[in-house]
């Protein structure tokens, strides 16, 4: 894990065996990252969606689903409306009576209304155009354990496969679990012993207080509390017992990043490495691998290559062979060798840029139903790493995968071309022709109104080329061409000096008298 601290944040990137494949970046202090909760106010309820938009002090509303109240919403609600009233002078809930759980198949409208207070938690940061997404059931999330109030369950993570192990962790979080609260056990608790697991609940018990005294002077449209910095969510969600070495290049942040592993209980205080470095991703080449992977277009060593587009609905990726592969024998051994080698570059472009959604992938046709298997198995098996919820379908008979990838926060987005100062980035500008017509008319006017006999044309190296095209050349004793410069000097009776200066945009164009005063018309 490199850690590089700048001038415009903090960027995090993770490496495996020397390959980016997770980048984040905390440009510091921002609101609505997943895991804050908010005190909303509900401003409309829409019974055909049933779902809600929630003013909480976005510029555009939030969403919340009827789905996404949780069957505890009514007790939330009543707990909610008391700590603000003052009538609970403490955090605990051992004692406090639950309310009728929610119907799941029910109507919004019959459990809230406009402008009706709500505490939500931000499940999904604002995307494009879109507000936040939110949930109503609150839980607080730590290295080990989640935090679920008003609920007596303890689940726990799918991953764990071990039947012993599940049956340990199991008795374990039963013995501390505290009276009102329901825990989830996450993948990472695996081996892990009491005491780790004793001072994770502690420190959340903790965080569940903040919340209570944040929420007793909490306004509407504000924050109660917020998620830990980018650094500690990534250090608490990415950092594996395999990570072997995380390089940091600020040492404050160094000494921060100690004593938060130091905090957790965490084994990997000593790989935590300060480097006296200005930009540590320059020095790692990391800003090469982001530009070779965030462009439209992603080469693979063997010469295949990607081409990844994103529409408002969905993503396209279309996979290229780029020429045959040694030791092929046909086409269809060549496309089975392409298709498998873009599987693990696919999978992890998809974790790197965050690409969420609906994706299609245009992998390379194959005839026979065993190669496609063999690549669906491939693709589930490359995903397999990867956190977020996705869903992997068979190749249609056209040869694309469709797969679904969860998305909670925006496309990693990272600038690898330059807008065309000319065309403003729409590939289409003036013609050529249309831009003659207006400097000839320019010059028209200066010859026959402003009575000017001699002017200097300032234009782009290529236009200049252009309005030189067909300059007289002598052979032999005649002259042979005609360029446009020459076909304006005669048909305005004027003497025209082209320059030429590569800094301008390639259809400007200026016009000076012979005391070299700019013109304007």
């Amino acid at each position: 894990m490199i850690i590089n601290s700048t001038s415009k944040g903090v960027e995090l990137a993770v490496l495996e065996e020397g390959k980016l494949v997770e980048l984040h970046r905390d440009p510091g202090e921002i609101s609505y990252r997943v895991g804050d909760i908010y005190l909303g106010r509900v401003r409309k309820v829409l019974p055909n969606l049933n779902a809600g938009f929630i003013d909480v002090g976005y510029d555009r509303d939030a969403f919340l689903h009827h789905s996404d109240l949780g069957v505890q919403f009514k007790t939330q609600q009543k707990w909610t409306k008391l700590v603000m009233s003052g009538k609970l002078p403490v955090s605990s809930i051992e004692k406090f009576k639950l309310e009728s759980k929610i119907d799941k198949k029910g109507q919004m409208k019959d459990y809230v209304s406009s402008s009706q207070l709500v505490m939500v938690q931000v499940s999904k940061e604002p995307i494009s155009t879109k507000g936040p997404r939110l949930t109503a059931e609150v839980t607080l999330p730590g290295r080990f354990l989640v935090l679920v109030p008003f609920s007596d369950k303890v689940n726990l993570s799918s991953h764990i496969k071990s039947e012993k192990e599940r049956n340990r962790l199991s008795s374990l979080i039963k013995s501390i679990r505290p009276p009102g609260f329901g825990i989830i056990v996450r993948t990472v608790a695996q081996e892990k012993g009491s005491a780790d697991l004793h001072s994770d609940l502690s420190d959340l018990l903790n965080r569940w207080e903040e919340l209570f005294n944040g929420l007793k002077r909490a306004k509407p449209g504000k924050r109660i509390l917020g998620e830990l910095n980018k650094t500690s969510t990534v250090l608490r969600d990415a950092l594996r017992p395999e990570c072997e070495l995380i390089r940091v290049n600020d040492e404050t942040l160094a000494d921060q990043v100690k004593t938060y592993l130091g905090s957790i209980g965490s084994d990997k205080v000593d790989i935590v490495q300060f480097t006296k470095d200005s930009d540590l991703f320059n020095t790692l080449s990391i800003h090469r691998q982001i530009k070779a992977t965030f462009g439209k277009k992603v080469n693979l060593q063997s010469g295949a290559y990607l081409i990844i587009e994103q529409t408002e609905a969905m993503f396209v990726i279309d996979v290229n062979s780029g020429g045959r592969k040694k030791g092929a024998s046909s086409q269809e051994e060549n496309a089975l060798q392409t298709n498998i080698e873009c599987v693990e570059e696919i999978a992890r472009l998809l974790r790197l840029r965050d690409i969420g959604g609906i994706v299609a992938i245009d992998f390379i046709d194959m005839a026979k139903k065993e190669h496609n298997k063999q690549l669906t198995d491939a693709m589930k098996l490359a995903m397999k790493i990867d956190k977020a919820k996705h869903n992997i379908a068979p190749p249609s008979k056209f040869g694309v995968i469709e797969l679904t990838r969860q998305r909670v926060r925006d496309v990693a987005n990272v600038q690898t071309q330059d807008r065309c100062p000319s065309c403003n980035g729409t590939g289409a500008i003036q013609a050529a022709i249309l831009v003659t017509d207006t400097i000839k008319s320019s010059l028209k006017y200066l010859s026959k109104e402003e009575g000017q006999k001699k002017l200097t044309l300032f234009v782009h190296p290529i236009l200049e080329a252009y309005l030189l095209k067909g300059e007289p050349i002598k052979v032999f004793k005649g002259w042979f061409g005609t360029s446009i410069r020459i076909e304006w000097e005669k048909e305005l009776g004027l003497t025209i000096e082209l320059e030429s200066n590569s800094s301008m945009e390639i259809l400007e164009f200026n016009i000076y008298n012979a005391r070299g005063e700019e013109l304007t018309i």
